[in-house]
């Protein structure tokens, strides 16, 4: 049976989702996550900000031995989005351990940049 690999706490420090997009490209950040293990990964993510209270517990599953890039435009907390145009950072629990990355399209302008880094495990 294939067991689990990495962490089950990961954090991302810099969120953020810009308010405009130029060209055929729209500006988009994901939440990269690998689930090494036989077993269903269950998620609890957490959105802080600096100015007002966080969006908690937002839940997503990342099937055995799949991966999910999961759009942090889509998340939403009783039909709250993550605003645009607002620094954000993100917490990502795990029932089992899992690896993450964070990647960010950024399209404000024509010379499109992509980054892309693995989050910061929490031991």
């Amino acid at each position: 049976m294939p067991s689990a690999t990495g962490e089950k706490v990961w954090i991302i420090p810099d969120g953020y989702i810009p308010e405009l997009s130029s060209g055929a490209l729209t500006s988009h950040e994901s939440i990269c996550v690998l689930n090494t293990a036989s077993e269903d990964a269950h998620l609890s993510i957490t959105i802080f900000f600096e100015d007002r209270d966080p969006l908690e517990n937002m839940e997503e599953v990342v099937q055995a031995r799949r991966t999910k890039h999961i759009r942090t435009s889509s998340l939403a907390k009783e039909g709250t989005p993550i605003p645009v145009g607002v620094p954000y950072a993100i917490e990502v629990k795990s029932n089992i351990p899992i690896i993450v990355q964070y990647s960010r399209l950024d399209a404000t302008q024509a010379e499109n940049a992509l980054m892309s880094v693995i989050a910061y495990p929490i031991k």
